[in-house]
C-alpha cells in the first residue's frame, strides 16, 4: 500500500524499547512518526492551539506511570481532536476489557501486545485513512460555512425559499419585492454558493 502523504504517528508510550521499535517499523513503511516518553509530554504538544492539518494517528499506551492512556484519550475528545487524530490503544492482556470500552467511546481500535506488526501497520495505515476523510469533510464544511458568511441578509432570505422549492413569483411575493429583484438575488446566491441549480444547492446545505 502507497504510504498516506503526509501523514504523522504519534507514538505515545513510557517504555523506550517500545517507543524505538515502534519507531524503526514505521520508518521501514515509510511512515514520520513522533514518540513522547509520557502523556504530560504530548499533551504538552497538542494542548492549546494546536490543530491537525495533515492525516494523523496516535498509538496510545493504556498505561503510563502518571496520566493514564485512557486519561489523555479523555483530553483528546475535549480537545474535540476525534476524529481528525484517531486513537489506536496499545494494551497488555490485563487491560483490553479497558480499551474495548475506549473504542466504544470513540477510539480507533486496540492493539494487544505483543502485536503483529504487519497487523498493526494495517490498522494505522486504515486510521490515517480515517484522519485523511475527517480532514477532507472539516475543510468542506469550513468552505461552505465561509460562502454562506459572505451572503446578504436578503441573499440568505431568498436562499431559503428557492431551497424549499418555490418559483421565483411566490418568492417575490413571500418577500414583497419584485421577481426581477428575486432573479437577481438568486443568480448571486447561486455564484456565491459555486452552485448551478436549486437541487443542488439543498444537497450542499445538507452537509451543514
Amino acid at each position: 500500500m502507497e504510504p498516506i502523504q503526509n501523514a504523522t504517528v504519534y507514538i505515545v508510550d513510557d517504555d523506550a524499547s517500545v517507543r524505538d521499535a515502534l519507531a524503526w517499523l514505521l520508518r521501514s513503511r515509510r511512515l514520520p512518526s513522533e514518540s513522547f516518553d509520557s502523556a504530560e509530554a504530548f499533551d504538552a504538544r497538542i494542548s492549546g492551539a494546536f490543530q491537525v492539518k495533515s492525516p494523523s494517528c496516535v498509538l496510545l499506551d493504556v498505561r503510563m506511570a502518571g496520566l493514564s492512556g485512557l486519561a489523555m484519550f479523555e483530553k483528546l475528545i475535549g480537545y474535540g481532536l476525534q476524529p481528525t487524530l484517531p486513537v489506536i490503544f496499545l494494551t497488555g492482556h490485563a487491560d483490553v476489557p479497558t480499551a474495548v470500552d475506549a473504542v466504544k467511546r470513540g477510539a480507533f481500535d486496540f492493539c494487544e501486545k505483543p502485536f503483529s506488526d504487519n497487523a498493526l501497520v494495517d490498522r494505522i495505515e486504515q486510521a490515517l485513512k480515517r484522519s485523511a476523510a475527517a480532514l477532507a469533510q472539516h475543510h468542506e464544511s469550513t468552505s461552505l460555512q465561509a460562502r454562506l458568511d459572505g451572503l446578504t441578509e436578503r441573499e440568505r432570505d431568498v436562499m431559503r425559499l428557492v431551497v424549499e422549492g418555490l418559483p421565483n413569483k411566490l418568492v417575490a411575493d413571500q418577500l414583497d419585492i419584485s421577481v426581477r429583484t428575486v432573479e437577481v438575488h438568486r443568480a448571486r446566491v447561486f455564484d456565491k454558493m459555486a452552485v448551478k441549480s436549486a437541487v443542488e444547492l439543498a444537497n450542499l446545505l445538507r452537509n451543514l
